[in-house]
């Protein structure tokens, strides 16, 4: 295991998008279960909304958090897959500075394993902005899980060695 249980773990500030046209906070399973999660792990829930699958509403929501000093990582879930409704890319394509590709390749290596080649309709991915994580994920509890567990869990926790996106946050604005 990756995690040094003898470092200090530093909690971040996290917060959810759902993006759907159906959903309302009593009925979002996936962001109840990525909200557990983040919980679970020690981290800060610093936001949470639903939002319809719109590009624009979606990119000023982002712009919004991504200038909020008080989140440090947005995580998504929802509108990555291939409808004409499916915006959330496109939304991140609006404000990212830099894509973290390694991300959306390791989701679907890992969600092979849970939907077999259906993995290849999946178009999560993450991009920083103006030193701020954003990861999109697919709305499915299933994906959350993928995501969060096999991915996120360890990379948003500072004790993850060799390396943590934890650990890259004070650099990420260097010019």
């Amino acid at each position: 295991m990756p995690i040094k249980e003898d470092l200090q773990f530093k909690p971040i500030n996290i917060a959810i998008i759902t993006v759907s046209d159906t959903r309302t906070l009593e009925t979002d399973s996936s962001g109840d279960l990525l909200a557990d999660r983040i919980k679970g792990a020690g981290h800060i829930l610093a936001a949470r909304v639903i939002e319809k699958d719109d590009a624009d509403v979606l990119a000023n929501r982002l712009n919004s958090w991504i200038d909020d000093s008080r989140i440090d990582a947005i995580i998504t879930t929802g509108g990555t897959g291939l409808t004409g409704r499916d915006v959330t890319p496109e939304a991140l394509d609006r404000v990212k500075e830099k894509d973290i590709p390694g991300f959306g390749e390791l989701f679907r290596y890992l969600s092979l394993k849970s939907i077999g080649t259906s993995t290849v309709q999946s178009r999560a991915c993450a991009v920083l902005s103006r030193g701020t994580y954003i990861f999109a994920l697919p709305g499915s509890n299933g994906a959350v899980k993928d995501g969060w567990d096999g991915i996120l869990a360890e990379q948003l926790d500072s004790r993850n060695k060799p390396c943590n996106f934890v650990d890259l946050m004070p650099r990420l604005r260097e010019q």
